[in-house]
């Protein structure tokens, strides 16, 4: 009979703290363009991965200590094709267009 060895394979990354970023997302002020800024302190712009969908997006970014990870929805349907995304002292933003060119919104009254 066989003997059966488990390897046990070493990953540096199960040290690493998980963490969802802080994110900030908005449409701008004339609802073309659906705005995000996602705070990955630390992290450096070749750790980062971001893939956009037309109604969701995902992120993850690392740092020595720390994976900032998360998928998050978006609002109404954009066109992931025509993100732009710039990465700076921590701070990723994006801007894509919505897929409709108009975003429907009521303005509610507050009490």
């Amino acid at each position: 009979m066989e003997e059966v060895k488990e390897e046990v394979i070493e990953d540096s990354k199960e040290d690493k703290y998980l963490m969802a970023p802080e994110i900030c997302s908005w449409a701008d002020d004339e609802s073309e363009t659906y705005k995000i800024e996602i705070q990955l302190p630390g992290a450096e712009k070749d750790s980062i991965k971001l893939k956009m969908h037309d109604d969701s997006f995902f992120i993850k970014g690392e740092t020595d200590d720390t994976i900032y990870i998360g998928t998050y929805s978006i609002c109404c349907p954009v066109k992931p094709e025509e993100a732009k995304a710039v990465y700076k002292q921590g701070l990723l933003k994006i801007e894509v267009p919505f897929r409709e060119s108009e975003y429907h919104s009521i303005d509610v009254n507050i009490e």
